[in-house]
């Protein structure tokens, strides 16, 4: 009975370990330390209630603590007591691990383990710490060091969130009964492993009763059919997402949806008016606009595209109808001219209809609309017309002036019919050929006329309004000037030839002719060649007339003499085949020249062979000037050089130095003192200069110099002697009041002899400075104070001690 019992007993303990989760660890035992040792672990369960279990050695088991623990004290976990320890202090108590020593931390005397801080769950989940107890004298371990688990437990401290906030989606207008939009989501960082805390359900708070929810899914549905986008586009929903399964006490978010309803094409094109009514002036142009109209749609976008066309009208052929792709208007355009006289209004009837229909909408409403279009035609004073675009007249070259070549005719469209005036646009006719009356449009000639020199004339008429003359109309017109024979024909060419002195008679053809004429005849020129009339019974040659507007000219003698005659005139009669005929006689001119056997020429007058080469009379002419030209240049450019050479220099020897000769040897006036001798003074005394100042004399004390002028005898003039030149300079320079010294001094070589103050130099002295009397320096008047001052005082005893 007792055995039956214990094993009932096992298994309810059996069931109860595996329904717990980690509850078989608590079976599991740790041994190390002194044998004997028992480890006791009290703690708190999941509601907070003390646990106790003892078993020798070790037991482990989870650890439940709850998070945002909000007492004022630290939070008690579990205990740890060892059955060594007797009170008296001698085991000590460890924990190692996630959190020791500042999360969790354990009496060692007692065991007792405490949270120190607030616990997340959704920061950390669990904590793995590690415990044992030792000896605290020896500190030898009493049991093994194993693992034990804190777990946080969860509650409901976190509210839902959405993943978006907000969110923007669209859905096609006229969609059915739930139609989907879009799914939201929200999500929970509690632990939905543990109690409803994570468990979102979804509600709709705003949006109703065109939307709806799935309170498990977050899917979005229509909750009407045929939502109309014309009536309403926008729509805002608000979704609220609670945790706790939606029960009373749990936390929620919320977040809003955008729902825009997306245009079909389920409207058709309407005109706003049945009949439209616009004006156009008869003087619009073909291709113009003379109305424009507008149909609605109240779809968007590609389905608002609508198309018109012209359905029937009382002007075939009249008008035009086109989109505007911009603005999705009719533009009718005119493609004849308006005329109010003949028709004044004009009936349209114009349709629109969608680009892009819809087959789905197609059975719902008409897909086109239609409407009239009424168009008045105004009437507008217009200039005169003509009857034609251009006139072609023409006219004989030999008629005589006022002949009328032709007429114009232009008359007023309008109602008024005004009379019309014709004049002549004198712009294409500057030489005042022609003109027109004014009246009857009647073109006659006011010159006459040359057609070789004008063929044709190009003129415009004008037709004026007699009662509106700012109303006109030009017209063209093209006259051509037809050809009478009043040329005679003529050479083609100037022609010129030779004959060899030894020719036979009427066997050598020596040149072929040919003619023109300025006139045209229809069947075209028609020449005859002959000799002329009063030569032909002696001539020295014959014409052959080829009867293709060509001749020959034939040798009529056996031989010619070139000394006895060397050039021969031969007289050419040339007619035409026109009314009436036209003749003229032309000069052919033959050279006699000696020729071989061959025909060759060999000699000719110097004209002759000239002309034989190909040159004519006037290229001969522009060689000869062209060379009188050129020598007459050269002949100048030799006058030029010629009077050049006449120019005598200065120096006529060739060994003549022309540099100036400077001294260097004074005490001039610096870099400005550059008065040095010319050469060419000393050879040409004549040449000083008299009135030249010295750069080294005050401007203030500066006198006009007194200059003799020195006259050398001729017998000297050519040969000077430069020492007696240079003596002569020096007494001027001693005699002149503005002469040195001031800031240089001048030296010639040798000092004068004739100085009152002698020599100034110490290297002729034979006395010492001190012996030296400078008083005298003071009785040479003012120039010489400066030099009294320095040497003729008397000497202070300061300057003489230094």
């Amino acid at each position: 009975m007792l055995r039956g019992r214990t094993v009932l007993l096992l298994l309810v303990l059996w069931a109860y370990l595996c329904s717990h989760g980690d509850g078989l660890r608590a079976l599991k035992r740790t041994t190390g330390g002194r044998r004997g040792a028992a480890l006791t672990l009290t703690g708190q369960d999941a509601n907070g209630v003390p646990l106790r279990r003892s078993k020798r050695g070790w037991m482990w088991n989870q650890f439940f603590l709850l998070e945002e623990y909000t007492g004022l004290d630290n939070q008690y976990v579990g205990k740890l007591h060892s059955d060594g320890d007797r009170g008296d202090g001698s085991i000590r108590y460890v924990l190692t691990g996630d959190g020791a020593g500042t999360l969790f931390v354990i009496d060692e005397n007692s065991g007792d383990i405490h949270a120190t801080k607030r616990l997340d769950r959704e920061e950390k989940a669990y904590y793995t710490l590690r415990a044992k107890a030792v000896n605290r004298i020896t500190n030898t371990s009493l049991e093994g060091e194993s693992e034990f688990i804190i777990k946080i437990h969860d509650i409901n401290d976190n509210e839902p969130k959405f993943t978006k906030d907000p969110y923007f989606t669209h859905v096609p207008e006229m969609s059915p009964l739930g139609t989907v939009v879009m799914q939201v989501i929200a999500t929970d960082a509690d632990d939905a492993t543990y109690g409803n805390s994570a468990r979102v359900v979804y509600s709709i708070l705003q949006g109703q009763p065109y939307f709806s929810v799935d309170p498990n899914t977050g899917v979005i549905k229509t909750a009407l059919p045929n939502m109309d986008r014309e009536t309403k586009e926008n729509y805002v929903v608000v979704i609220q997402a609670k945790d706790m399964a939606g029960q009373m006490g749990g936390l929620s978010g919320t977040t809003t949806v955008s729902v825009t309803l997306s245009d079909v094409n389920d409207n058709p094109p309407r005109f706003p008016k049945s009949l439209y009514e616009f004006k156009a002036p008869e003087s619009s142009e073909p291709g113009s606009t003379v109305a424009v109209l507008r149909a609605t749609d109240a779809d968007i976008g590609r389905n608002a595209e609508m198309n018109y066309r012209i359905t029937s009208s009382d002007g075939p052929a009249m008008f035009d109808i086109s989109t505007n792709r911009s603005t999705q208007e009719g533009v009718i355009t005119l493609r004849k001219p308006l005329d109010f006289e003949r028709k004044r209004s004009y009936t349209l009837r114009i349709q629109v209809e969608n680009s892009n229909p819809d087959p789905r909408f197609l059975r719902y409403a008409a897909t086109t609309d239609e409407a009239t279009v009424k168009l008045i035609v105004e009437d507008v004073d217009e200039p005169p017309v003509f009857d034609r675009v251009s006139y072609v007249m023409e006219v004989k070259e030999d008629s005589a002036i006022g002949t009328i070549i032709g007429s114009v005719s232009a008359t007023d469209p309008d109602s008024s019919r005004s009379p019309v005036r014709y004049s002549i646009d004198r712009r294409t006719d500057m030489d005042r050929v022609f003109n027109v009356h004014p009246g009857n449009g009647s073109v006659f000639m006011l010159r006459t006329l040359d057609r070789e020199e004008n063929p044709w004339h190009n003129i415009s008429v004008i037709a004026t309004e007699f009662n509106n003359p700012r109303l006109i109309s030009r017209i063209p017109v093209y006259i051509r000037v037809l050809d009478v024979n009043d040329n005679a024909p003529t050479f083609a060419t100037y022609y010129e030839t030779f004959v060899c002195e030894n020719a036979k008679a009427n066997q050598v053809r020596i040149q072929t002719v040919s003619a023109t004429d300025a006139d045209e005849p229809i069947g075209g020129h028609r020449f005859f060649f002959s000799l002329a009339h009063e030569v032909s019974g002696k001539a020295n040659f014959t014409v052959r007339d080829n009867k293709d507007n060509t001749a020959g000219i034939l040798t009529r003698r056996n031989s010619y003499s070139r000394l006895q005659r060397s050039t021969y005139l031969v007289p050419v009669v040339i007619s035409d085949g026109d009314f009436p005929m036209q003749s003229s006689t032309n000069t052919l001119t033959v050279r006699v020249c000696t020729c071989d056997r061959e025909g060759n020429m060999q000699l000719c007058n110097q004209e002759a062979l000239v002309l034989t080469a190909g040159l004519s009379t006037g290229a001969l002419m522009a060689i000869i000037i062209c060379v009188l030209i050129l020598l007459i240049i050269v002949v100048l450019f030799a006058v030029l050089r010629r009077q050049q050479r006449k120019k005598e220099p200065l120096i006529i020897s060739k060994e003549d130095v022309r540099d100036n000769v400077v001294s260097y040897n004074d005490e001039g006036g610096g870099e400005e003192d550059t008065q040095a001798f010319d050469i060419g003074t000393l050879r040409n005394p004549e040449a000083i200069e008299e009135t030249k100042q010295r750069r080294d004399i005050k401007p203030e004390t500066l006198n006009p110099p007194v200059r003799r002028t020195m006259v050398l005898p001729p017998a000297y003039r050519d040969n000077s002697d430069v020492r007696e030149f240079i003596n002569q300079r020096l007494q001027d320079n001693d005699q002149d009041p503005t002469a040195p010294p001031y800031d240089s001094l001048a030296t010639y070589a040798y000092e004068g002899s004739g100085s009152v103050a002698e020599s100034l130099s110490s290297l002729g002295s034979v006395t010492t400075e001190g012996d030296q009397d400078y008083n005298y320096l003071s009785e040479w008047g003012p120039r010489f104070r400066k030099l009294a001052d320095m040497y003729g005082g008397e000497d202070s005893d300061g300057y003489r001690d230094s």
